[in-house]
């Protein structure tokens, strides 16, 4: 049960979003920047960087929810389950093995990074601006994971919703949807 009350049928970070239309409007538009603006690395790419952090900071909804824009934007399954068991060995580029590497130090500490990391990314072809935007992400992550979980927000069970997540994220990015999430409250959360 979440400590603040929330919109029942807005789990996760969405009920965190609408409960602070404020503060969510600047963070929704750096991470549509982030996840969804031009970029070398693919839509796709940079949901495994959010995958992969929030799975490491053990938050079961964003977890869930990024592994499913992930799967539906790579249109596969395996590549998210594989990054979340060993990096290393996940069917990635070397180039987004390393910055997914990147990404697991930021998500224990910035300080974590380090210089030899950074190299090896940029020795696999990794630019100045991809690095920035890996460890951006990371810590945008990590900065969601903290509020989702430190609110305690519902987290469905039911894999069809995060799929419907995963759909909704494809679709329309992190934009709050136009018409508002109302037509939501038809839809039973898990």
């Amino acid at each position: 049960m979440p400590y603040i009350p929330l919109e029942e049928h807005l789990p996760g970070i969405t009920g965190l979003l609408e409960y602070r239309k404020d503060s969510a409007e600047p963070i929704r538009e750096l991470t549509q920047i982030l996840l969804r603006g031009p970029s070398a690395l693919t839509e796709g790419e940079r949901e495994l960087i959010a995958t992969i952090v929030s799975s490491r900071n053990q938050c079961r909804f964003c977890t869930a929810a990024h592994t499913a824009a992930a799967n539906i934007l790579l249109g596969e399954n395996d590549t998210s389950e594989k990054i979340k068991q060993d990096i290393s060995t996940a069917p990635v580029s070397n180039k987004m093995r390393a910055l997914l590497t990147i990404a697991a130090q930021v998500q224990e500490s910035g300080k974590s990074v380090t210089a030899t990391s950074i190299q090896k990314a940029k020795d696999e072809g990794a630019t100045d601006l991809e690095i920035h935007d890996t460890v951006l992400i990371a810590a945008l992550f990590c900065l969601y994971n903290r509020y989702v979980d430190g609110l305690a927000t519902a987290t469905p069970n039911s894999a069809d919703f995060y799929t419907h997540l995963g759909n909704r994220l494809k679709q329309n990015g992190y934009n709050r949807l136009p018409q508002g999430y109302d037509h939501l409250k038809s839809q039973s959360v898990e």
